[in-house]
């Protein structure tokens, strides 16, 4: 059993928890994640590791309540326990010998871009952070970026934070200015993904991208986070998000097909959330 230690609302759909897991918290790296069971007959759920205490032994998650798992963690209190808490799972983003980075994330993707940008600022990068959500009540970790960012670019879809616009205009405009990274790390939807793909490949920019399709065992073994890859001469190839992953190179991505899986069980992830919330409202969760 696992201890939650401490629990707050970032905003109305995003919560934070830190979970007591010592031996998670020992080897835990930005860019890798967790698998974790609410209770004994729960769904097993990945989540990115959003920070982490190596004295306090306790991990950091941040996430979004979209189905129904995520409502009955949501549902818990602080002091009160969850089941499974395994990891750390998947490879740590490649940070080492970087210089200067640019740091593109959007909506709740931030949770993962955050931890990346803050261990590279303490390597002593310079770092500029992209950070961009649908309006002001949606922002989250806005504190930490900026203590974590030599540059912070607030973008917004309707104005109400930050400069109006997509994250990729911002982008799009350092880079036509001439500035050049050492890596563009992009973390949100995926098709935000692409389309920060889509923008710095006329530069040849390097792009990283971090994927978290449908997952389940975080082995490999089950094949349910397979991606398609597409090297340099068109050949296709399979890989799999929890274990040559979550962090991958993003002109290689085919981002069409794995939107198209991720829409697979969005019918059924709907009347899940709907019977669970239910059941959270009678008191029988």
């Amino acid at each position: 059993m696992y201890k939650i230690t401490k629990k707050k609302e970032l905003n109305p759909t995003v919560t934070f928890m830190s979970i007591e897991a010592p031996l998670v918290a020992k080897k835990a790296e930005p860019g890798q994640f967790i698998i974790l069971r609410v209770n004994d007959d729960g769904e097993r759920i990945p989540l990115t590791i959003a920070g982490y205490d190596r004295e306090k032994g306790t991990v950091d998650i941040i996430f979004q309540i979209v189905g129904a798992t995520t409502a009955k963690l949501n549902a818990k209190k602080e002091g009160e326990y969850i089941t499974d808490f395994v990891g750390p799972l998947g490879n740590a983003t490649e940070t080492e010998g970087m210089k200067k980075v640019a740091i593109v994330g959007g909506g709740v993707g931030c949770a993962i871009a955050y931890p990346v940008a803050k261990k590279l600022h303490e390597q002593g990068a310079e770092v500029t952070s992209i950070i961009g959500f649908r309006n002001r009540d949606l922002v989250i970790l806005e504190e930490e970026f900026s203590a974590a960012s030599d540059r912070l670019i607030k973008m917004s879809d309707d104005g109400s934070w930050g400069k109006q616009g997509v994250v990729t205009a911002p982008l799009k405009e350092l880079l036509d200015n001439g500035e050049r990274f050492d890596a563009v790390i992009a973390i949100g939807p995926v098709i935000m993904m692409k389309f920060v793909m889509l923008t710095t490949k006329p530069y040849g920019q390097k792009t990283v991208v971090s994927m978290n399709p449908i997952m389940i065992d975080g082995t490999g073994m089950c094949g349910g986070c397979r991606l398609t890859v597409v090297d340099n001469e068109g050949k296709r190839s399979t890989k799999f998000a929890c274990v040559d992953g979550p962090d991958f190179d993003a002109f290689t991505v085919d981002f069409d097909e794995a939107m198209s899986r991720g829409r697979m069980y969005a019918d059924f992830e709907q009347r899940a959330r709907e019977a669970t919330c239910n059941l959270l409202k009678k008191g029988e969760v």
